[in-house]
């Protein structure tokens, strides 16, 4: 490398920056300024020149709004895919639709056209999802949502999300339900197991059906029951306190004016029991929640004979608080009593994968189980890190795949059925707008969340792709040009 080019690369932006400055003022000749940075006359003309091309851009008039960014060939068709995507992507009513139209666009149109273009794909809508293969579902997560009084069953794949079952119906018995279900099993539906809530009519039309498949208890239900049996027995006995309180500051005054009765002493003697009542029933149930929660519940957790004997410890401490003025606990530990074998069935899950991990690895289950129990603490805190460091040396060079096998077993073990919630939370958006469901409309909302990429999501690998492309790990088409439109793309 030449010395003139070693002192060009050495310069740093500012020097840089300092030479054109000086170039586009003209206080010193080209020369000079040469000269006093060492560099050649024609490097110096470029820095200039630099600088002159920011400052014309820096100080160029603006585009004004109204310059034609693009044309838009705007067709009937394009109208038509106008209409199913202010629908399906905005949400929008069909009188909200005929009012942008005129508005912006100057186009009449009625509120029957819009309900008609729509109609007008939906049977192309169902083709593509009575077509789909659903064998490749492992674990499908069932759960009914209500419109105007009437249920419609939902059924989603735990991992990649397809919808593999969106239907209207009258009722929700078990022959509703297993008439359903055969329907999807024609698809080549034939999950390892299912998970749902309690309900009764999906539980017997599942087994009516599908004998061989387990249905998996919903955590989340349990626990949210358990969590609420747990702040409505917080709050009353804080109520109770505070009832505590008052009639203390009320007898204060009556001894200030000599007008202490039986009455308020009675009504202290009550009080203060009720109070102490509620305060330790309020305590241990919070207790009691905790454990199933941390312990039990937990899907790195104990084994599930242990899993077992703590929950039904549970029951038995319920029991002994659920007199008759708590009908909730009474619910609760019923609830506990008639589901314990579905809820814990993920925990015997768990125990298969990390006896296969165990064999694979060829180290005992006991070492598998105890970097399972490492998940259960916090990366943060120091006694996951001690606990890290103990494993390390004693597992050595395997540790670190056999964390990573783990990791993938609890990631890949779903105990809620939290994404059919999901999928309910977001048909409501479109469900409110109409009073009642057709089977045509449902059947182009299948279609719609199956085939629309993910903007976001909690899991990175499925930005970018749809529940179809994560089910069969396939490219599809867009949406638009699936329902026999051309999409527009700008060249």
């Amino acid at each position: 490398m030449s010395p003139a080019l070693s002192i060009v690369a050495s310069l740093s932006s500012d020097v840089r920056q300092d030479i054109g400055v000086q170039v586009l003022s003209r206080s010193r000749p080209i020369s000079d300024i040469a000269a006093t940075h060492q560099v050649s006359r024609k490097f110096v003309y470029q820095q200039g020149d630099k600088a002159q091309q920011a400052l014309d851009e820096t100080f160029a008039p603006s585009k004004g709004d109204d310059d034609v960014l693009f044309q838009l060939p705007v067709t009937k068709n394009w109208l038509f895919q106008l209409i199913l995507g202010l629908v399906l992507i905005c949400h929008s009513s069909y009188r909200g639709i005929v009012e942008l139209f005129r508005d912006l666009f100057d186009v009449s149109i009625s509120v029957g056209t819009v309900h008609n273009r729509l109609q007008a794909v939906t049977e192309k809508a169902a083709e593509i999802n009575q077509s789909q293969d659903l064998s490749g579902i492992e674990v499908g997560l069932q759960d009914e949502i209500y419109q105007s009084d009437k249920p419609v069953l939902v059924g989603v794949d735990a991992a990649s999300t397809y919808c593999y079952l969106l239907q209207s119906a009258d009722h929700r018995d078990e022959d509703t339900w297993g008439f359903h279900l055969l329907d999807v099993m024609a698809q080549g539906f034939e999950p390892k197991y299912t998970i749902a809530d309690g309900g009764s009519g999906l539980r017997a039309g599942q087994k009516a059906v599908m004998p061989a498949v387990p249905c998996h208890g919903d955590v989340f239900h349990i626990q949210q029951q358990f969590e609420q049996v747990a702040n409505s027995l917080a709050r009353q006995a804080q109520g109770a306190t505070t009832r505590r309180i008052k009639l203390e500051e009320k007898i204060a005054q009556a001894k200030l004016k000599g007008k202490i009765t039986q009455k308020l002493t009675i009504q202290q003697v009550k009080v203060n029991r009720r109070e102490r009542g509620l305060v330790a029933r309020a305590r241990d149930v919070k207790i009691l929640l905790q454990w199933f929660e941390h312990d039990v519940m937990a899907l790195a957790g104990p084994d599930l004979a242990v899993r077992q004997e703590l929950f039904d410890f549970i029951e038995i401490e319920l029991k002994q608080r659920a007199g008759k003025q708590y009908p909730s606990i009474r619910k609760l530990r019923k609830a506990l009593h008639n589901q314990r074998d579905q809820l814990l069935a993920f925990a015997g899950v768990v125990d298969q994968k990390l006896t296969k991990i165990a064999r694979d690895f060829e180290l005992p289950l006991q070492a598998v189980r105890d970097v399972c129990l490492l998940h259960r603490k916090s990366p943060t805190s120091s006694a996951y890190w001690t606990r890290w460091n103990q494993l390390h040396a004693q597992l050595s060079v395997k540790f670190h795949r056999l964390m990573a096998a783990v990791d993938e077993a609890l990631k890949t073990t779903p105990r809620a059925s939290s994404m059919v919630e999901n999928l309910n939370s977001r048909l409501r958006n479109y469900f409110f707008l109409r009073r009642s469901l057709g089977d045509s409309y449902l059947s182009l909302l299948q279609f719609f969340v199956n085939h629309r990429c993910f903007l976001r999501s909690r899991v990175p690998e499925r930005v970018g792709k749809s529940p179809k492309q994560l089910l069969t790990g396939q490219p599809h088409p867009h949406w638009v040009e699936l329902l026999g439109f051309e999409r527009f793309q700008r060249t």
